[in-house]
């Protein structure tokens, strides 16, 4: 059997019902809904189900002291010159990184290959196509957006489940960070 795994943040309700209310005017987006909304540490795609259970046992090494987050702006991620998906930024933040690098080694050290990009701390909004309405107004009309911040106290291994009306994310295993210093 196969799972298709992702390690993630959830934002808090607060944070969530606000990135809801900016979701509108942009014709044929396909917007997320609440309980897509995360921040993905590592995006870990299809795995076998022994994978899946070292990597799980394996993620809980990378917990880091609790920090701080916030939302920062908006932007798109094109490829090949056209838009394919609307996010919410988020603040620079180095126990962020700290805890992406050692979710990512913990990946690796389970047999993943090591992630194809450069990690882009974002909360994906929107889904786009060719058919999607234009983003200029959108984008100029959050470029501002503060959210937060808020206290990040875990991280989520997360299995996604492909379906028409969009994925379906469900939490397998929350890893506590450890108690600020």
């Amino acid at each position: 059997m196969s799972h298709r795994l992702f390690v993630g943040i959830r934002p808090p309700a607060p944070i969530r019902d606000a990135l809801i209310d900016l979701m509108e005017g942009i014709d044929d987006a396909r917007w997320q809904d609440e309980d897509q909304l995360h921040l993905t540490l590592r995006y870990i795609g299809e795995v076998d189900s022994h994978t899946a259970d070292e990597l799980a046992e394996r993620l809980r090494a990378a917990a880091t002291p609790a920090f701080d987050l916030a939302i920062e702006g908006t932007g798109i991620f094109e490829r090949k010159g056209r838009a394919h998906t609307l996010w919410a930024g988020v603040a620079a933040s180095s126990a962020l990184a700290r805890l992406q690098q050692r979710v990512e080694r913990q990946c690796i050290a389970a047999g993943l290959e090591p992630a194809p990009c450069k990690y882009h701390p974002h909360v994906t909004l929107a889904r786009l196509n060719r058919a999607s309405g234009p983003l200029g107004p959108f984008l100029a009309q959050t470029a501002a957006l503060r959210l937060g911040p808020w206290p990040v106290d875990s991280y989520i291994l997360y299995e996604s489940t492909l379906r028409p009306e969009g994925s379906l994310y469900e939490p397998v295993l929350r890893y506590s960070l450890e108690p600020a210093p």
